[in-house]
């Protein structure tokens, strides 16, 4: 593993003097359309791992925004530091839309969304992020793409800014850019890259070829020969070069990306939407399948990986939570209302009730509202299969929380029966539902704090703390809150069918009319 790439290739080694950094134009891309499955039922198919606080309050999107903060801030770039990167690009599903755009909020900081009509992986989510810093950037700019999962953990800030401006010196060679993690053991959750010849002095290699997961032994053997990386799924590369790879390895990708950003439309917020049938006629696949894995049999292609120590975790399943969390003496971590006892190796996560574990080892245990997991630590990945089948059942508790967010507030479906279902629901100072009527169902609100502003058909009144009113089937309706403190409301819907989907939106401050992917989840969203 000594041996040097000659150079005249992009797969040569960088110097100072040939690689002027300082001239880089630099569009991060944070990938954040994923469903993080195997993380139920905290992570649920509408509020999914990104958008929720994994290892704390803070999303996992937003500590990815701050992440790429420090590491162009860093000292690593000081020396030879790129032009200040452009506004990020955050990538995600139209139905992903309000909840990502406000942990985004969060950040504080400008932010571009690009929304897929339809989730289809990756590889398409990048080929149009490519375009789109094309589009945007100077006359005759080629900016390089820094391509990060939205759903990562990572420690050591300044060793990631280090690897990544080592990344950004191979990637303007040309070279397809991947960071590697040096295993620490022999995991079967990650896919692995099979590294090649030392490229340059920093400790990057060539890519030999990309790997699956492996089971158990393989993965012994990969951790032994010291040849294998950790695929982290983060990729710096020019977003000609990417292009051209897409075109060369997918030309239905490249073809049907081309033709959703040609079409696409930019909103009032400045988001910008895909054309909804050349996207949804696009194939899905991911980077790795689509081009990472031509690398090695493709000489046209030209990888290079980065090793990247900085206490990464991919957090894919609650094992690697575990992982990546403090311990008591015991091994065990605790989260919310937790108790262990004569227990060892295990994670609980409590959302509200009591959790007691009792002479357990290596469980997982997460208690939310309306479900319980509980599982062994070395059948986590299972659960992505648990989800399949709740979702085959249409079961709820595979998209939604019991709570749910939304921009004007949040409810909480209290309680269902045949012919009824009971809500609290909360709405911000300012917060204003959409109008709307239902086909099939009545509904009672009832006043518990605040003031709320109704509308109902032709009529506008007041309501104050311990009032209430009916909404007929049928009748056009709106609820606001136009006070300064937030409005609590007991609705009780009754009707002969009380799915989501009865609803018929006419005005929407937020932005979803009635045949958008929001509408479609019903009364609730409003």
């Amino acid at each position: 593993m000594n041996q040097i790439v000659e150079p005249g290739n992009p797969l040569a080694p960088h110097t100072g003097s040939t690689v002027a950094l300082h001239e880089l134009s630099v569009q991060p891309v944070i990938l954040a359309g994923g469903s993080g499955t195997r993380l139920w039922p905290l992570s649920r198919e509408r509020n999914p791992k990104q958008l929720i606080g994994l290892m704390g309050d803070e999303s996992l999107l937003e500590a990815t925004l701050r992440r790429l903060d420090d590491a162009f801030d860093s000292a690593a770039h000081d020396a030879a530091r790129t032009r200040p990167p452009a506004v990020p690009l955050v990538v995600c599903c139209e139905e992903l839309r309000l909840p990502t755009l406000e942990r985004v909020e969060q950040y504080r900081k400008p932010v571009r969304m690009l929304l897929e009509p339809v989730a289809r992986n990756t590889a398409p989510a990048l080929t149009v992020a490519a375009l789109a810093a094309r589009a945007s950037a100077a006359a005759g700019d080629d900016p390089i793409l820094v391509a990060l999962p939205a759903d990562h953990l990572i420690s050591d800030h300044a060793a990631f800014g280090a690897a990544l401006n080592e990344a950004l010196a191979h990637a303007s060679r040309g070279a397809i850019v991947t960071l590697g993690v040096p295993p620490q053991r022999a995991a079967t959750g990650y896919g692995y890259i099979r590294t090649a010849a030392a490229v340059g002095n920093q400790g990057a290699r060539a890519i030999e070829r990309f790997v699956e997961k492996p089971d158990a032994e393989l993965a012994e053997r990969y951790f032994a020969s010291g040849e294998y990386w950790w695929n982290s799924g983060m990729f710096v590369v020019r977003a000609s070069v990417w292009l051209d790879a897409i075109g060369l390895c997918s030309p239905l990708i490249a073809a049907a990306c081309q033709d959703a950003f040609a079409g696409a439309s930019i909103d009032a917020a400045g988001a910008l939407h895909l054309a909804r049938d050349a996207f949804a006629a696009c194939p899905a696949d991911s980077v790795d399948y689509a081009v990472m894995e031509r690398i090695g049999h493709d000489a046209r292609l030209a990888g290079v990986t980065v090793p990247l120590e900085a206490g990464w975790s991919e957090v894919g399943a609650w094992d690697s939570v575990w992982d990546a969390s403090s311990k008591d003496g015991d091994g065990n971590v605790a989260r919310g209302r937790v108790v262990f006892d004569g227990s060892r190796n295990s994670f609980a996560h409590s959302d509200g009730r009591l959790v007691a574990c009792v002479g357990v080892s290596g469980m997982v245990v997460v208690e939310t509202a309306d479900a319980v997991l509980v599982a062994a630590k070395d059948r986590v990945q299972d659960v992505k299969a648990i989800v399949g089948r709740l979702k085959a059942q249409r079961d709820s508790e595979a998209d939604e929380h019991r709570k749910v967010g939304r921009p004007w507030g949040f409810y909480d479906s209290l309680d269902r029966g045949e012919r009824f279902q009971v809500k609290h629901v909360v709405v911000k100072p300012g917060g204003r539902l959409s109008l709307q009527m239902h086909h099939h169902r009545a509904e009672h609100w009832i006043v518990v704090r605040g003031t709320a502003l109704v509308t109902r058909g032709d009529e506008r009144f007041l309501l104050s703390e311990n009032q209430s009113t009916f909404i007929a089937l049928g009748v056009t309706h709106r609820l606001e809150n136009p006070g300064k403190t937030p409005l609590e409301i007991i609705e009780v819907q009754s009707g002969g069918y009380l799915g989501e989907d009865d609803i018929v939106r006419f005005d929407d401050q937020y932005g979803r009319d009635e045949g958008s992917a929001d509408a479609r989840h019903g009364s609730s969203d409003r």
